[in-house]
């Protein structure tokens, strides 16, 4: 390599050094072999083995992402965590501290030199370095494939931009409507081991696909949309018999809204103690959070009982509007009660223990709005079977159809949403297989 190249070499190196906020950019796969390449092409031995080497780990790393360079740092820049884009999402670029926006504008030209350091570029000093007849395989796709982009439009004028630093008061604006981190990138999230996850493969559930409970599926939208609209949205129990579609209706919404920065967070019950921690942590975002914790219910003096209550019922802090709790259960009384609880005259231990009763029995109570889901009578599963059918493009003869999920729902569990859809799914597979057998025998 000659002496320009070099210093382009240690001038990109500076850059990456000198970032104030932006750094987390450069601490992913990407950007470790990125840094780690920019090392062994200016220090490369004779052999040049640990150059080409570290190519091959940067080309597999954005293999790996489906995404060139150019790509990967403006989806880092867009999603990226840091003090600047935390205050963005909760104030006014104006607000913003002096000091946090010089920061920015600092941070975004040193991430644009590094943003024209194309791999291609790089193949060729490999290439110089290595002594190679032909420069190594350049990574590049076709799809152009930005990741959990919101704004294509601030994306391609990132790309486009002479001077990034102009851009800072854009990004203040998109951290401040669609927010950071893993709420941006995923619309899906469970809490686990007391950190958010990332649920990249969701149930796709729609709507269009639960039929039978239209009233409660009415109530449930007009509740979410009360919470997309800022409005007071009330906490929802869905309680009734299993398979009736509740945890799949609360699924659907999602895959309904979730273009409207709505976000669904799943709870299991083991971590309810975490909830008011939880609320915190979501309050102010400028997502909408659906805390999800399915099929509920409480032993007595148990923790998540609590945590729960506080949340529902409030305390000194005042609610989260952007947070509401929908859980579904197969329990109306959601604290299980046993006839030994029950006050007799011959209790002495507490004073008042019917109110203690009450207050378990009640518990469901707390929930702004309750949603029965009835069993499905054999006119509403046949209905629901109907519908599926048509949405698998099953073609057969409604009497058959109809006796085949009768004799179904008899043999496996009984008339239900879920029942159905099993049936529907295994008759889906069936007539495929008889008809691929068909096919081949005439051919």
């Amino acid at each position: 390599m000659d002496n320009q190249a070099i210093a382009k070499v240690q001038f990109l190196q500076r850059q990456a050094a000198s970032l104030l906020l932006y750094q987390s950019v450069l601490q992913t796969e990407v950007g470790i072999a990125f840094l780690n390449l920019l090392q062994t092409i200016r220090y490369t031995e004779a052999d040049a083995r640990s150059c080409l080497q570290a190519y091959g780990n940067y080309f597999r790393s954005l293999a790996a992402i489906n995404q060139n360079w150019e790509e990967y740092l403006v989806t880092q820049i867009l999603k990226d965590e840091n003090p600047f884009t935390k205050q963005a999402q909760q104030q006014k670029f104006a607000s913003l501290p002096p000091a946090l926006v010089a920061a920015v504008r600092h941070d975004l030209q040193a991430l644009q030199h590094l943003y024209e350091c194309s791999t291609a570029t790089l193949s060729e000093w490999v290439q110089c370095v290595a002594h190679l007849p032909v420069s190594p395989v350049v990574w590049y796709n076709e799809q152009h494939k930005i990741e959990a982009i919101h704004d294509l439009q601030l994306a391609e004028k990132l790309q486009k931009l002479e001077n990034w630093a102009e851009v800072a008061q854009d990004l203040a604006a998109y951290y401040h409507k669609f927010g950071t981190g893993l709420f941006a990138e995923f619309k899906a999230l469970r809490w686990q081991s007391g950190q958010f996850i990332g649920i990249a493969n969701f149930d796709p559930v729609k709507l269009s696909e639960l039929t039978g409970y239209e009233s409660q599926k009415e109530t449930l939208l007009k509740n979410t949309n009360f919470l997309l609209l800022g409005q007071t949205a009330l906490h929802i129990l869905l309680y009734g018999s299993r398979g009736s579609g509740k945890s799949s209706l609360v699924k659907a919404l999602l895959n309904e809204y979730g273009d409207r920065n709505l976000r669904l967070l799943e709870v299991a019950k083991s971590e309810l103690k975490d909830l008011p921690m939880i609320v915190e942590q979501l309050r102010g975002a400028p997502q909408k959070f659906i805390i999800f914790v399915d099929d509920l219910s409480f032993e007595e003096d148990d923790d998540a009982f609590k945590a729960l209550k506080v949340v529902l019922e409030g305390n000194l802090t005042a609610r989260s509007q952007n947070v509401v709790v929908y859980a579904t259960s197969n329990r109306r009384h959601l604290v299980r009660e046993f006839f030994t609880d029950r006050p007799a005259p011959r209790d002495n231990d507490e004073v008042h223990a019917w109110d203690t009763m009450q207050e378990k029995l009640s518990f469901s109570d707390r929930f702004g709005l309750t949603l029965t889901f009835e069993p499905a009578d054999q006119k509403t599963y046949l209905k629901i079977i109907r519908h599926l059918a048509d949405l698998a493009g099953i073609d057969i003869l409604d009497e058959d159809l109809e006796y085949q999920a009768l004799q179904w729902a008899t043999r496996h569990n009984g008339r239900s949403g879920r029942t159905a859809k099993q049936f529907i799914d295994f008759l889906k597979a069936d007539l495929s297989i008889f008809n691929s057998r068909n096919h081949s025998l005439t051919n």
